[in-house]
């Protein structure tokens, strides 16, 4: 508590002591560090989670507990969550009411790479403490397999990609509580391997696929797209990535859905109660958009600076300063961590798909959001850029669409029903 106190006396110190400087000072970029969970990919054809784990500072869900007089939890205290909880998330993106009553029967596939010994375990400490019914592999909402379908036989365990699963586990959570939850591991973190996981949580009947990593595009990834991501009737999310303006793939690939990355403050100015600016901490680190080398643009694109597949469709809160709280073990210091990243929004997305209910069988739910373009079943981000481009959209937020958080985030489902 008294560490909580000065916290929050801190914060006020700072300048953080009425509402009106708390919305401004919740900014992101000077306040907070952060780390990368995975390295960089070594070669061509691999694949690098995106997780970003909070080491310190003041995140904005800090600022938000100061502002109504409560103690300021340190991003770097593992013993109390210091980022944005369910009830967070689902007030932010119109969720409260469907979270409450839907998703029940559905499954959300989170594919990733490598094994998370502690999986089922992170995920019941998240879960039980947000309140949160159990999911576990004895009730039937949790599954893990490898990418070849089997139980027992699961790839290396990796420390990395574990702080990558639990981020992914934990916002699927979030979301969409009533969900069921199979995690499909990878043998390795190669395009191949994941992409057969991605087939293989298909095959296992997810209708919502959750992918947070990505690579540098290449002229492979039209055999990718036909091999691994055209699955119709699948809500497939893919991180759009956090290296700013720049186009990646699998998020180029135009049977997903391309997820950018926002940072979320809470605004008590705005009639939503939230407001979102596209994420950007650097000039190298921020959400990923930008205009696709080699996949064709899919038909309900219809931008015209960039005449192959443009990224973003869609976004969800990704900056680590306005980041989300998640209980991970394996390989750190066993406790909450605020986390950041477009690795966040991905699930969350798909999440938000499955809360919408199955998607028609000959569809591509990627194309969803773009029939209810411009109206109030998305929150339009206007402010903000990732960097610097020809065609100035594909940077910038805009009225409208724009590459770095296309259409915007979800207000409610109806953006993502089809």
């Amino acid at each position: 508590m008294g560490a909580g106190v000065l916290g929050v006396a801190a914060l006020v110190f700072a300048g953080f002591g009425t509402a009106a400087q708390a919305d401004a000072a919740a900014s992101p970029t000077a306040h907070v560090t952060w780390k990368r969970a995975c390295s960089e990919p070594a070669r061509a054809g691999e694949m690098a989670c995106g997780a970003k784990r909070v080491t310190g500072g003041t995140t904005a869900y800090a600022v938000q507990r100061a502002r109504a007089g409560h103690a300021a939890p340190d991003a770097a205290d593992a013993s109390t969550p210091s980022g944005y909880g369910p009830t967070d998330l689902q007030a932010a993106y119109g969720l409260t009411s469907a979270a409450a009553a839907k998703g029940a029967g559905e499954t959300i596939a989170v594919v990733d790479a490598y094994d998370d010994p502690n999986a089922e375990a992170d995920l019941a400490k998240y879960r039980t403490y947000y309140g949160l019914s159990a999911c576990t592999m004895a009730n039937g909402c949790f599954k893990k397999v490898s990418q070849t379908g089997s139980t027992t036989s699961l790839p290396t365990a990796d420390t990395g990609w574990a702080e990558e699963i639990s981020l992914d586990l934990d916002m699927a959570s979030a979301v969409c509580p009533k969900c069921n939850i199979t995690l499909v591991e990878a043998k390795s973190a190669t395009m191949a391997n994941l992409g057969t996981a991605v087939n293989r949580a298909v095959t296992l009947g997810a209708k919502y696929v959750s992918n947070s990593y990505g690579g540098s595009e290449s002229s492979s990834d039209s055999s990718y797209d036909s091999s691994y991501f055209n699955h119709p009737g699948v809500a497939i999310t893919v991180s759009a990535g956090d290296e700013g303006y720049g186009a990646e793939y699998p998020a180029a690939s135009r049977y997903v859905t391309a997820v950018g990355g926002t940072a979320l403050t809470k605004a008590t100015s705005t009639t939503r109660g939230w407001t979102e600016s596209v994420w950007r901490t650097s000039s190298t680190e921020g959400t990923g958009s930008g205009c696709s080398a080699y996949d064709t643009k899919p038909a309900w694109q219809t931008d015209t600076g960039c005449a192959k597949r443009t990224i973003a469709d869609v976004a969800a809160v990704a900056d680590p300063a306005t980041g989300v709280s998640v209980y991970d073990s394996y390989g750190i210091t066993a406790g909450w961590y605020t986390f950041g990243g477009t690795s966040a929004s991905a699930p969350i997305i798909a999440a938000v798909y499955a809360l919408g209910g199955v998607p028609s069988a000959s569809s591509y739910p990627a194309k969803f959001p773009y029939a209810v373009a411009g109206t109030s079943a998305l929150n339009d981000v206007t402010s903000g850029n990732n960097g610097s481009c020809s065609s100035s959209y594909l940077c910038t937020a805009k009225t409208g669409y724009d590459g770095p958080t296309g259409w915007g985030t979800p207000q409610g489902v109806s953006g993502f029903t089809g």
